[in-house]
C-alpha cells in the first residue's frame, strides 16, 4: 500500500476483551466532497421510510448487530443505555420521527450505511490524522471536542488514537478530524463484530458507492 494509507493497529489488551472486533478500513485519495448528492438523499429517504415500516423503537435492542455492540460496551464497563453505540443512536432518532439531517455527501453516505447495516461507521479527514493509529480503550486523560461541539470524556470507551490523541470511536467522533467539503483524503472505519466475509462485503459496497459520488482512488484493509 502507498504511504498515504494510515498505519493502524489493534491494542492486544482490547483484542483480548473483544476478540471478535475488527476494523474495516477504507482510505480515499483525491476525492471531492460536496454539499449534497440528490441521488444519495433520495436513497436515504427511501431507507428511512423502509426502516420505519419494518422496525419499532421497542425492537431496536433485539436487532442482532445492536445487541452485539451493546454487549461489547458492557464488556468494556460502559453503559450502553447512557452511551449508545452510534448506529443505535442514529436508528433511534429516525424511528422516533426525527429527520436524517444532511451534513455533506461523505457524512450522509456514512449515515446511510450505518443505518443499513446497524453497525458503527466513522469518517475522518485523512489530512487531519497523524499516523500511526491504534484502536484501544481510553484512559482518564482521554478527552476531545465531539462533532456536536461538546467535550467528551473517552475514559473506558473504545477509541481510535493517533499521534495527537483520540479522535474517533463507535460512540462519537471528534471535531478535529471531521469531514468537510475541503476534505480531499477521506479515511473511513467500519467498527465490526461481524465475520470477516460479511465485513468484506460491506467494504466493497460502501467503497464503490463512495467512489461513484466522490471520485478519486481507494485502498482498503481489514485490521484484526
Amino acid at each position: 500500500m502507498s504511504n498515504l494509507f494510515p498505519v493502524i493497529s489493534m491494542d492486544p489488551v482490547l483484542k483480548e476483551r473483544l476478540p471478535m472486533l475488527k476494523l474495516g478500513v477504507l482510505s480515499f485519495d483525491h476525492c471531492t466532497v460536496i454539499t449534497s448528492s440528490p441521488d444519495l438523499r433520495e436513497k436515504c429517504i427511501r431507507l428511512v421510510d423502509k426502516l420505519r415500516e419494518e422496525i419499532e423503537v421497542a425492537q431496536i435492542s433485539q436487532l442482532s448487530e445492536i445487541q452485539h455492540w451493546r454487549d461489547a460496551f458492557k464488556k468494556l464497563g460502559v453503559s450502553p443505555t447512557r452511551y449508545r453505540p452510534s448506529a443505535e443512536a442514529l436508528l433511534r432518532r429516525i424511528l422516533k420521527g426525527e429527520d436524517l439531517f444532511g451534513v455533506n455527501s461523505a457524512v450522509d453516505q456514512n449515515n446511510f450505511f450505518s443505518l443499513k447495516t446497524h453497525i458503527p461507521f466513522g469518517s475522518y479527514d485523512g489530512n487531519q490524522i497523524h499516523s500511526p493509529i491504534v484502536c484501544t480503550v481510553g484512559n482518564a486523560t482521554d478527552r476531545y471536542e465531539g462533532i456536536n461541539g461538546r467535550e467528551v470524556s473517552m475514559e473506558g470507551k473504545l477509541l481510535l488514537r493517533d499521534e495527537r490523541g483520540p479522535f474517533g470511536s463507535p460512540y462519537v467522533d471528534s471535531r478535529r478530524t471531521r469531514v468537510t467539503e475541503k476534505t480531499r483524503r477521506c479515511f473511513q472505519v467500519v467498527f465490526s463484530l461481524q465475520p470477516e466475509d460479511e465485513l468484506e462485503t460491506i467494504l466493497e459496497e460502501a467503497g464503490s458507492a463512495f467512489l461513484e459520488i466522490h471520485g478519486g482512488s481507494m485502498q482498503k484493509a481489514v485490521v484484526f
